[in-house]
């Protein structure tokens, strides 16, 4: 997409590449129970590590990703927000999707949403996108309110069983949103 990474800002973030100092808080934040009750079980540092660079690795090579979320002159790290292709085949797929996780103490104060939607606009203006989805556990009330405030539009009838869970889990069920750009007027 580009020769570099793209940063985005909003009115209280930065969207950023990864650092290396974000290791440490992004393996805190995926050791957190309440950062990671819908997701079917915690990661060790080593697990966190490999997926942070993972996630470094993508950003490099395509310019975006999940990026990482800084309040500036506050919280150096307070997650993730942004975008990722879909890493699996499903009656939406293909598909580009935007996903956050941000660590309890960054809860509440709109910056998923905040984040999303600026992310949400790189994909339809910059990307191309007509469509970006979000999925979830159905009981994920928190980030479905934020799919729901980002103007994202829900059907039952795409509720899908995620391949990456185990069959059985009680958390295999999730719920899909989808977000259409607004035609240029």
């Amino acid at each position: 997409m580009s020769d570099s990474p793209v940063t985005l800002r909003t009115q209280r973030l930065v969207l950023r590449p990864w650092l290396g100092t974000d290791h440490e808080p992004f393996a805190r934040l995926n050791a957190d129970p309440n950062v990671m009750e819908f997701f079917p079980r915690l990661h060790d540092r080593s697990e966190s590590d490999a997926m942070a660079g993972i996630i470094a690795q993508r950003i490099e090579r395509d310019g975006y990703g999940l990026w990482a979320v800084e309040v500036p002159g506050e919280i150096e790290f307070a997650g993730f927000v942004g975008l990722q292709i879909v890493p699996f085949e499903e009656h939406f797929t293909p598909a580009i999707e935007v996903a956050w996780r941000l660590a309890h103490d960054a809860w509440g104060r709109g910056f998923a949403t905040e984040g999303a939607r600026a992310a949400l606009d790189f994909a339809h203006v910059n990307l191309g996108y007509e469509e970006v989805v979000a999925m979830s556990v159905s009981a994920n009330r928190r980030s479905r309110r934020v799919m729901e405030k980002l103007g994202m539009t829900y059907d039952a009838r795409d509720d899908f069983e995620n391949p990456r869970i185990p069959e059985g889990h009680p958390l295999r069920r999730h719920v899909l949103y989808r977000h259409r750009a607004t035609p240029p007027s």
